[in-house]
């Protein structure tokens, strides 16, 4: 099942995407794709309520905005440095434990909204990585229990000032966590939709231009071990993201870096999970 949300900003309705592309609305199940829904078994009651209901659920019109394919959750962790070849450019160490940090759940906006470039920063950079969404409390959970509590995979877009992540205390989350900076979707695809979360290529491209191409076999954390060592430290809910890590290629690599400009489009997917475009704006 792919979960979409669709409509205008701060009004968006859940929905769902079919084999064919097309687009339900499937409000009619009186459910938004939260926390409730995904802690509540959401997904199976929603499929077994398509099967009863779907001749009555109208068709979306496939202009419509999408927004995030889920409600504001109550975290969104990220995970650093996770590709080998992303720490080698950024001229760091490859983590001996996974790196977290947080990402502001109001920097979420939909996967083809603008990007808008924070008041005064030079250095706004991009990082396409795999996202899953959690289906069930986490708690201390083990490896081998951990993709138990796996809802879905969506695509992410981990925008980052690197002024403020680097040069500013070196406190990551206020480079994560600017309006607009995590753009996600198309759409929430459940497990039985990836055949291996551990082989998919992704990729991201600026004006065109390929600058990201790998595949999530370059993962330093697999996703059972992530999760798993997250559930450590915090108590994982229904709804909650973690972002994967970005694989090499961002903007903060190049020699001199690159990094977005008023004007830029940025294109992203990742395989079986869709694509988004964002144009960069200024702040105003």
């Amino acid at each position: 099942m792919k979960l979409i949300r669709f409509g205008a900003i701060g009004n968006e309705k859940p929905g769902v995407q079919l084999e064919n592309g097309d687009w339900l609305d499937v409000s009619g199940f009186g459910q938004d794709y939260d926390e409730q829904f995904f802690g509540g078994d959401g997904i199976r009651r929603l499929k077994g309520w398509l099967d009863k209901n779907v001749g009555s659920c109208s068709k979306v019109d496939d202009s419509m905005r999408l927004g995030a394919p889920l409600c504001r959750p109550s975290k969104i962790i990220c995970i650093g440095l996770n590709y080998a070849k992303h720490a080698q450019e950024a001229g760091m160490e490859i983590p001996k434990e996974p790196v977290l940090f947080f990402k502001a759940t109001t920097a979420i906006v939909g996967p083809n909204d603008d990007v808008v470039i924070p008041k005064g920063s030079i250095k706004t950079d991009w990082e396409v990585e795999l996202a899953i969404v959690i289906g069930k409390k986490a708690s201390y959970v083990s490896e081998s229990e951990a993709m138990d509590h796996v809802a879905g995979y969506v695509l992410h877009n981990d925008y980052s000032e690197r002024e403020y992540q680097i040069e500013r205390s070196g406190q990551w989350v206020k480079g994560k966590s600017c309006d607009t900076f995590a753009p996600i979707g198309p759409f929430i695809a459940t497990p039985d939709e990836i055949k291996d979360p551990h082989n998919l290529d992704l990729w991201l491209k600026v004006n065109g231009e390929t600058l990201q191409n790998s595949n999530t076999s370059d993962f330093v954390f697999d996703i059972p071990t992530s999760i798993s060592y997250i559930s450590q430290f915090m108590t994982l809910l229904p709804g909650d993201v973690i972002s994967t890590g970005t694989p090499f290629g961002v903007g903060l690599g190049f020699d001199p870096p690159r990094y977005l400009k008023p004007g830029d489009v940025v294109e992203l997917g990742i395989d079986g999970l869709g694509s988004s475009k964002q144009v960069a704006k200024a702040y105003s």
